[in-house]
């Protein structure tokens, strides 16, 4: 299960909800470099959940049954995902 399409969320600091979705990558740089935003810029693969993902390439396996629970599965991100982190605009 290789994705073939991606795009790229930008989270705020503090923020429980992306503020931004770009399908390039330079794109999400200017606008966040144009704002100074402060916050982390992910490439997420589409039409495939992370954890799955994770499962498949072997990057994760549970060890515990709330490893498998709704709750984790929906909240669960991989830090294998190519991301990158900003402060003021600028990567620190």
């Amino acid at each position: 299960m290789t994705p073939e399409r991606f795009v790229w969320i930008f989270n705020g600091s503090g923020g429980k909800f992306p503020s931004g979705v770009f399908f390039d990558k330079p794109e999400a740089i200017a606008w966040i470099l144009k704002h100074k935003l402060t916050g982390v810029l992910t490439k997420y693969p589409v039409g495939v959940g992370v954890y799955d993902m994770a499962l498949e390439a072997g990057i994760f396996t549970p060890k515990r049954d709330e490893q498998r629970s709704a709750e984790f599965i929906g909240r669960f991100s991989s830090a294998n995902l190519e991301h990158y982190h900003y402060e003021n605009g600028e990567p620190p």
